[in-house]
């Protein structure tokens, strides 16, 4: 099963969303991207992560260019600019879904406050992720 999940940066939530399809299942072949990928993935968003037991330090942001032309199973957007900007993958896409989040990345306060809400966004990412895969994904895997 091949996966893309779509943001605008690729540096926070569909980086947390590929590491958490991957750790649920190693038979996925899950890939993020961005429409305009930041220059690193958000240290936050590693550290979030890591507190799950999920290694996001050697991902990269990548643009959605190195991805169009190839073959998906699924192509999922994971922020409303990427739903509404991505290129067309006609006829490349099984199925295109639009699971949306907060970027946690906007995030203005205190420390604990923004720590807060990269945690909650993670923890709202890990559990639509899961309960989709459970739903709809691991009863078509072959």
């Amino acid at each position: 099963m091949k996966i893309l999940i779509l943001c605008t940066g690729n540096s926070c939530r569909s980086q947390m969303a590929q590491g958490v399809l991957q750790a649920l299942d190693a038979r996925l072949e899950v890939h993020s991207a961005g429409t305009r990928p930041a220059p690193r993935v958000n240290p936050k968003a590693v550290e979030v992560m890591r507190e799950i037991g999920i290694d996001l330090s050697g991902h990269r942001p990548k643009s959605v260019d190195t991805y169009t032309g190839q073959s998906w199973d699924y192509v999922i957007t994971a922020c409303g600019g990427a739903r509404d900007t991505c290129p067309a993958f006609s006829g490349m896409v099984k199925q295109r879904l639009h699971i949306g989040f907060d970027d946690p990345s906007e995030a203005v306060g205190t420390p604990e406050f923004i720590d807060r809400e990269f945690r909650r966004v993670r923890d709202e990412i890990a559990r639509r992720f899961a309960e989709w895969y459970e739903t709809e994904l691991k009863p078509n895997i072959k």
